[in-house]
Formats: structure tokens, sequence, C-alpha cells
């Protein structure tokens, strides 16, 4: 499994479950199945129920009658839980953005590191493509895109430069995109840029965060009392909304209040501050080095 996948921050996190033996629990991003694996080896009588949009997942499956495989993506959690007949979970874990097999595999296009088709969909079956966005966004779209999910100061530059790269040939391949932008990239902070960049357009070909607000709104709703929601995000803008549904139940900087003026507070954080990989775990796994893990119990 660590083949497809490395878990980052496996024992924090699944502790942070504050698993019951007879529990319902979600793994939301199954991935390689490490968080999956771990959680079953503690679970006696209880189940467990994987997500996962990459088909390529389901060929990396345990066995038993404690494990229930979704092929999906996780912001219809509700809807597929409820085929199952769950209507509410014990706990939920979920590992963010895109797992090590995305990126050790070139021909995804997920990576500037390797030449490949401009893909980035996480699931296949997907009508959007990077190869689309890249070419068929009006620059003043993708300029909104480069600044709001890659948090990049030049957004405006680095579309116009697609643009006009694009007007004398079709942006194809990853190998292309870095041409497009080559003259805007910083040489003392190249791969920082670069991973911004790449990261805004897979935001926005998987509809990441709108999935991930889905999910957690789901979620919220779906846990017990005492139930714990346990998240890995990679980036600031996850982060970011990780943090406020956990202190506020929504997305947003601002509470939700009643018409009394009382706020809607449905968790108790565990985490004031977010747990981080020692330097051992940074070593042997270079990616769970910007990985952030919050935790939080339904009250």
């Amino acid at each position: 499994m660590s083949a497809y996948h490395i878990p980052v921050l496996l024992k924090e996190s699944v502790d942070g479950l504050n698993l019951s033996s007879g529990g319902v629990y979600v793994d939301a991003t199954y991935g390689g199945g490490g968080h999956s694996v771990e959680i079953l080896r503690r679970l006696e009588n209880g189940r467990l129920f994987a997500f996962d949009q990459d088909e390529d997942a389901a060929k990396n499956l345990p066995e038993g009658d404690k494990f229930f495989f979704i092929q999906g993506n996780f912001r219809f959690l509700k809807n597929y839980l409820n085929y199952y007949g769950i209507t509410d979970i014990d706990g939920l874990i979920a590992d963010l953005g895109v797992s090590s097999h995305h990126f050790n595999t070139p021909g995804r296009g997920f990576t500037y590191r390797a030449e490949a088709a401009l893909d980035m969909r996480m699931n296949r079956q997907g009508q959007l493509t990077a190869e689309m966005v890249v070419n068929d966004y009006e620059v003043g779209r993708l300029s909104r895109l480069f600044r709001e999910y890659g948090e990049l100061p030049q957004a405006h530059k680095l579309a116009f430069a697609i643009g006009q790269y694009r007007n004398k040939q079709r942006i194809m391949t990853t190998t292309q995109l870095v041409q497009s932008i080559e003259a805007l990239i910083p040489r003392q902070s190249e791969n920082q840029f670069l991973s911004k960049v790449f990261q805004a357009i897979r935001i926005e070909v998987n509809h990441e965060l709108e999935s991930l607000n889905d999910m957690l709104t789901s979620a919220t709703g779906m846990l017990k009392p005492g139930g714990r929601l346990v998240i890995i995000s990679y980036h600031s803008l996850e982060d970011r909304m990780v943090k406020n549904f956990m202190r506020w139940g929504n997305s947003s900087e601002e509470p939700v209040k009643d018409v009394f003026g009382h706020s809607f507070e449905p968790f108790r954080v565990i985490t004031r501050k977010p747990v981080v990989a020692d330097e051992t775990e940074v070593m042997d796994n270079p990616r769970a080095r910007s990985a952030r893990l919050r935790i939080a119990e339904k009250k």
C-alpha cells in the first residue's frame, strides 16, 4: 500500500478518531488504504465506509465484512451512506489533496516535474481537464483562478502569458504549460511557484473546494454527539475551510447566529493548533512537510 500512497500522520490521525470498537466510521479519502487498514485493525464489530473517486484505488482493497468501498466523490457522502442505511456516524477522517500515486504517475499530469498530457482529473470519468482550463478559459477567468486557488500575486501576468502562448499553439502538455510562463518563474523559488500554478489548475479541474465544503457540511450533520472529525490538509485554502468548519460549523469567517444572537458552534475543537509531522516523518516522506492535522468533536 505504501507504494501507492504513504499515509501521513497515521498514528496521530487515527488516534484522533477516538475509535469505538463497534462504531461506524468513514475514510473519505481511501487512496492507498493506509488509514483504512489501521482503522480496521482497531475495529472489532464496527464498520468502515471508504470513499475514493479514482478507479485506481479500487485495485487495492482489504477484505472483510467490516469494510465497504464506495467509488465516488466524498461530496456525496450523505447520499451514498443513506443508500447503505447509515444516517449517522461515529467519526470521519480525510487526508486531502493529491496522493503520492497521482504525483508518481506522470501520465496523469499532476506534476510539472515530468512531461505528460495536461489532465489532472482525480476521476478520469470527469469532463473537465487541465488542458481545457488552460486553453479554453478566457484570460480574466484564468487570472481569478490563479489568484484565488494559487494565491499568486502575479495572477494576471500568468494568465496573459498563457493567453499569448496559446494564440500560437494549443497547450497540450505540462512542459508546454511551464514554457508558456517561463519568463515569470522566480529562480529562487521555482518549485514553490510552479506547485502553486499546478495546484490552482488542479483545484479547478476537480472542484476540490466545493467538494470539501459539501463533505464537511454533510459530516457536520451526520456525526453523532462525541463523534470526531479528523482532517489532514496541505495548503492554506483547505486548512482555512477546515478550521472555520470546526469553529463555526460552516466555511465562512463568521458564525451563523440565531434570532437571539447565539452562534452555532457544533464542535469542540481538540487541536487548538494544527498537528504537524516531526522531522523523522518528513525525512521519510517529504509530502508530510506541508501536512496540517486538525481534530474536532461533535457536541
